[in-house]
């Protein structure tokens, strides 16, 4: 007889070993799966005052053998000769089920006769009569949907003549689909706030200048506006209506940033002081207790040995619910915030204290942060690792810093305190909370108001107000220069700019207007004392819009009154915030109050529509609409779609956000890599500076009419007299060591009486005037002046007689004018071999704020191209070209463009204007 293993091939025993290993991996899977339809957490219907106390109540619909697999444990206080149980299931506000079970003819014997003193197990296969509408209630739309909106009641009756119900527990329904995951969504969301955070400080940190620090950080995504998003999203469950479980599920992942962290221990602390009672909870720990002694003691009930249908979902499970916490309402009955809360285990009663510790904890941690990054960049600046005077300004004065970061995250809380604050006024008993809310409410609202307040006052105390009757003009506009609008103005703004609109209608308002007495004072964004004080109430406005966020704080004042002051009646709630969000809307589309187009898009239009379908949609599931649930669940879908584009535009914001702040701090760089983004940098900072100087009307206005203009196409030399005369390199050297050369040296140092120092030759040029107490002296900016001449050599002069006439005898002035007036000799060789393309208004006049400047633009390089360019110093306005003694390069380096482009660009902003390239301020220290 062969040996076993050469009757079969080694290949057959490992295809027998897979589909052993498969048949096993496949039957796991089965015993492990869920069911289709099951019981979630659940609670006790008389909030534990049950003669029956469960402790474990699972059922599970089979759809496979048409049963219901039934789990329960408890403990009974008196004892019942015989009991029934009745299973109720309600799916979508529609009974589907209503069985009554006996359970001694299930062989649930522990049921059949209840004592005290014997623990309650029943585990138990109960065949569904009438099992078509649980067939039709998991088939069609309803039940795809995740967070199944359907519950389970389970209540035992005693046999005895007047049928006394001695226990009920109520589940919540669930096909193991949701929307909440808080646990995976709420650190992405976490990671993106931080970047908003990260991009927002450094904005405010990076510079030496106020005004342009500034600047740049109006234009990062404001971090308020990041925590107002999500807390709006939140806070949409505050509404006193029966949303849906999908949307309190969905709501649950924007918890943490309302202060809404679930940790026991805190829950547990802040219940003995709100009055939650423990009772639910201490029953079901004592039921199980006795339940686990009794079996340990006995082993298991009998009829748990009795399997009938043999159901995967009987012998083992991973999918059974727990009791609710003391606090939490009944699965499935839970309406409003309550319901909300629910979802991420939270009492109501305790909403306002564990937000407000969470808040103080993240006050606290901002404080740690920026206090520890003061002292570790101190710390690196001691051991050299950084410039000494890296981020100066910051380190000067962090601690305004820091209280200017105390008072932001006031705001980003108000919204959240004040309303929370007002729900727990509602809530009189007992009374320590109420104590706390009332004492936190007159901090936030009296504080912030007082300092908004004085900020207001600092700007306008200097002038008076004018109150007058005029009309407010609207006229088709275009939104983004391409979408239709409509635009609004007052009459009396177009007559003084001189702007013709087309007008729709026109409404007659009163108009407070500020006339301040000294015409000279700077501007909001300018006065510097005045941005160091109130820079967190007005940094990131326009210049006309920089007490908005007084408006803004009042709006989100009201609104917080009418969702948490008002939550005891509905449709005073819901119509009340649905007609601010819309009159908030109006008002804030008109101001467009942001500096930044992306925080315009954010905070006004995104949000502003957001708000307002949700708080539409909640007039839907008003108490008495009679609205269907399957409809009501298909809305849902809508709101949840809603937000979800409202939170993905909000983080596409933050990518662009932390890409514009990256470009904010390379704008002091020489050089940025990679070399395109170079001109995204220079169109950024104009956009910035005209954003910064919010002309009005400056979409409306009509822009010049077109002046007279050429264009250079190409420039190339040609071959010249000198290249074949054997006495121009001699001539050179003349020029280059020669008494004209002294001369030019004198009128450029005529102080300086060294003619022999080689430092002599060289012109200091300071361009950057310090403007702070926090700026470091900026680097100075030596050029190397190499001039070279027009004058012809001598093989050159018969040609032209009139060429050689001309001496070298002028003055040393005049002098000094001709070798200031020609580009060095430094930018001749670095533009030789490129052939560009000139731009340039011939008529406009040099002062004009208007006038063209000159566009540099590299083709591709001539062979035989040699040429420098150069302006008419910013008065003429003429582009001349000079020679160069170099030979043509090969290719053109990126400095090669830069510095191109800072010759002809600073020749023609001769009204003092910045070119795109200039720095706004003296730099920050490389090293």
């Amino acid at each position: 007889m062969a040996p076993w293993n050469r009757r079969f091939h080694p290949t057959t025993i490992w295809l027998l070993l897979f589909l052993l290993f498969a048949t096993t991996s496949q039957a796991l899977e089965v015993d492990l799966s869920p069911p289709p339809l099951y019981t979630g957490d659940f609670g006790d219907c008389y909030a534990g005052h049950s003669q029956l106390a469960v402790s474990r109540f699972d059922l599970a619909y089979d759809a496979g053998n048409r049963t219901f697999v039934l789990h329960l444990d408890g403990a009974s206080k008196a004892k019942f000769e015989s009991v029934e149980l009745r299973i109720f299931i309600n799916a979508y506000g529609t009974p589907r089920l209503d069985m009554t079970v006996d359970p001694c003819g299930h062989n649930i014997t522990s049921l059949c006769t209840v004592k005290p003193d014997v623990p309650v197990s029943a585990h138990a296969e109960i065949p569904v009569k009438n099992a078509r509408a649980i067939d039709n209630l998991l088939s069609g739309f309803p039940y795809d949907l995740p967070d199944f909106e359907g519950t389970a009641i389970l209540r035992i009756y005693a046999k005895t003549p007047n049928r006394v119900e001695i226990g009920c527990v109520q589940a919540a329904l669930t096909n193991g689909q949701s929307l909440s995951h808080p646990e995976i969504i709420a650190p992405v969301l976490g990671a993106f706030t931080l970047a908003a955070l990260a991009a927002s400080f450094l904005t405010a940190i990076y510079g030496v200048n106020t005004s342009y620090m500034r600047m740049h950080h109006a234009h990062s995504l404001s971090a308020v506006l990041v925590f107002q998003t999500f807390q709006t999203i939140f806070f949409s469950g505050l509404f006193s209506v029966d949303w849906p479980p999908l949307l309190a599920a969905w709501w649950s992942n924007f918890a943490w940033s309302a202060g809404f962290i679930y940790i026991a221990g805190l829950v547990r602390a802040i219940n003995h002081f709100t009055g939650v009672t423990g009772v639910v909870s201490q029953i079901a720990v004592t039921t199980a207790k006795v339940a686990r002694r009794a079996t340990a003691e006995q082993g298991l009930d009998k009829d748990t040995e009795v399997i009938v249908y043999n159901s995967t979902f009987l012998a083992e499970y991973y999918w059974s619910g727990k009791p609710v916490d003391a606090g939490i309402p009944l699965p499935g009955t839970g309406s409003g915030f309550a319901a909300t809360l629910a979802a991420v285990n939270i009492p109501f009663a305790d909403a306002f204290l564990v937000s407000l510790i969470w808040l103080l904890v993240a006050v606290g941690l901002i404080a740690l942060a920026i206090t520890a990054f003061k002292f570790l960049l101190e710390g690196l600046a001691s051991a050299g690792k950084i410039h000494p005077e890296r981020l100066a300004c910051f380190r000067a004065r962090w601690t305004g810093y820091l209280g200017h970061a105390m008072l932001r995250t006031l705001v980003a809380a108000f919204f959240m305190i004040v309303t929370l604050a007002m729900l727990q006024f509602t809530i009189l008993d007992p009374i320590g909370p109420v104590a706390v809310a009332i004492a936190v409410f007159v901090v936030a609202v009296i504080g912030i108001v007082f300092l908004a307040a004085v900020g207001c006052r600092a700007r306008t105390r200097d002038g008076r107000f004018h109150f007058e009757v005029d009309r407010l003009v609207f006229y088709p506009t275009k939104v983004g220069k391409k979408i239709p609008g409509v635009g609004a103005a007052w009459e009396a703004s177009l007559r003084e700019y001189a702007v013709d609109v087309r007008p729709l209608f026109t409404v007659p308002m009163y108009r407070i207007r500020h006339l301040n007495a000294d015409p000279d004072r700077p501007s909001v964004h300018l006065d510097e004392p005045f941005v160091k004080r109130f820079g967190w109430l007005t940094a990131r406005y326009r210049r006309t819009r920089w007490w908005f966020l007084t408006y803004h704080v009042t709006y989100l004042l009201c609104r917080a009154a009418f969702l948490g002051g008002g939550w005891q009646s509905p449709h005073t709630q819901v119509y009340g915030v649905l007609v601010f969000d819309i009159i908030n809307f109006l008002v804030a589309v008109v101001l467009a109050p942001y500096e930044s187009d992306r925080n315009n898009a954010m905070g006004v239009w995104i949000l502003g529509i957001c708000n307002i379908f949700t708080s539409g949609a909640a007039t839907a599931y008003l108490p008495g609409s009679n609205y269907d649930r399957a409809d009501a669940a298909r809305l849902a879908i809508g709101i949840v779609v809603i937000q979800s584009l409202t939170v993905l535009a909000l983080a596409i914001l933050i990518i662009l956000s932390c890409i514009a702040t990256w470009i904010s701090l390379m704008r002091n760089r020489q050089e940025l890599d990679p070399d395109w983004m170079e001109p995204v940098r220079s169109r950024y900072s104009m956009a910035m500076e005209l954003k910064a100087q919010d002309v009005p009307f400056g979409d409306e206005t009509d822009s010049a009419p077109p002046t007279p203009q050429f264009s250079v196409g190409a420039i190339q030399r040609r071959p010249k007299i000198e290249d074949e005369d054997e006495d121009a390199t001699m001539y050179q050297h003349d020029l280059d060591h020669g008494p004209f050369h002294r001369i030019l040296i004198s009128a450029a140092h005529p102080n300086n009486d060294d003619d022999d120092d080689d430092s002599s030759s060289h012109l200091a040029v300071h361009p950057h005037a310090p403007h702070s107490n926090c700026e470091s002296r900026a680097s100075s900016t030596f050029a190397h002046p190499r001039l070279s001449t027009g004058s012809l050599p001598r093989a050159a002069r018969p040609y032209r007689a009139s060429w050689s006439s001309r001496e070298f005898g002028d003055s040393s002035a005049a002098a000094a004018a001709v070798a200031l007036s020609r580009p060095s000799s430094v930018v001749t060789k670095r533009l030789s071999g490129i052939t560009c393309v000139v731009t340039d208004c011939c008529d406009a006049p040099p002062s004009s704020t208007s006038s063209s400047t000159a566009l540099v633009r590299p083709l591709r390089p001539q062979s035989e191209s040699t040429w420098s360019l150069g302006g008419g110093g910013g008065n003429s306005g003429t582009p001349s070209a000079s020679r160069a003694s170099s030979p043509a390069p090969a290719r053109l380096s990126r400095e090669t463009v830069r510095l191109s482009r800072e010759v002809v660009a600073g020749e023609y902003h001769g009204d003092g204007r910045r070119p795109p390239t200039a720095l706004p301020e003296a730099p920050e220290p490389l090293e």
